[in-house]
């Protein structure tokens, strides 16, 4: 018995040992007129393993496209469309470049960031408080995060203030965050939970 882990790669694997052999036999048709209407053929049955993709535009184009790359460029037929170049298929995607600006507190991340500066500029009034005490809320569970240890509030209100450029300074007089061990339990709720559904 033969595995297919001991024949050769396929190109395009989705559609089967069996197409591959059927466009392998199409090269070696001598006849053009035959080797045309077997290559139609083919591009019908491939269409068929597909009829959810039907109304795609281009789904015919990517079938010709598909047919040329399974026969390594070499089929000698007239392709109802221009079909992909094979150095096109080689081609390397540009590089995305990184961000290059710098976080000033990994643990908080730049989301954060962003958040911090949007509650500082937002015009005075009980919807900036309540901006303001998710942000903070929301920091001490980041910190926590990071920090295994009991993170002390008058730390985050510093970090607020450090990150609005003391645009917004509060205290425990002013804002109280959630309780230590309240986002304690949570997170172990969470985490129960997941340890249940992941069974």
């Amino acid at each position: 018995m033969e595995y297919n882990t001991q024949q050769r790669v396929l190109p395009l694997p989705e559609y089967g040992r069996s197409i591959q052999n059927m466009v392998d036999y199409a090269l070696t048709i001598e006849d053009r007129a035959e080797r045309q209407r077997c290559a139609n053929t083919i591009i019908n049955i491939m269409g068929n393993m597909f009829p959810h993709l039907r109304d795609v535009p281009d789904f015919k184009h990517k079938l010709w496209d598909h047919l040329a790359i399974m026969a390594d460029f070499k089929l000698d037929i007239d392709f109802p469309f221009e079909i992909i170049k094979k150095d096109n298929l080689i081609t390397k995607p540009d590089m995305i470049p990184y961000p290059s600006s710098k976080i000033r507190y990994r643990h908080y991340g730049r989301t954060l960031e962003k958040l911090i500066k949007i509650a500082s500029d937002y015009p005075e009034g009980n919807e900036k408080k309540q901006l303001i005490a998710l942000v903070a809320n929301h920091m001490k569970k980041s910190f926590m995060n990071w920090n295994k240890d009991v993170v002390d509030d008058r730390k985050i209100f510093d970090d607020l203030k450090d990150y609005s450029r003391g645009k917004i300074e509060v205290d425990e007089d002013t804002l109280k965050l959630m309780e230590t061990r309240t986002i304690l339990s949570r997170k172990t709720k969470v985490n129960n939970n997941q340890r249940r559904y992941s069974k």
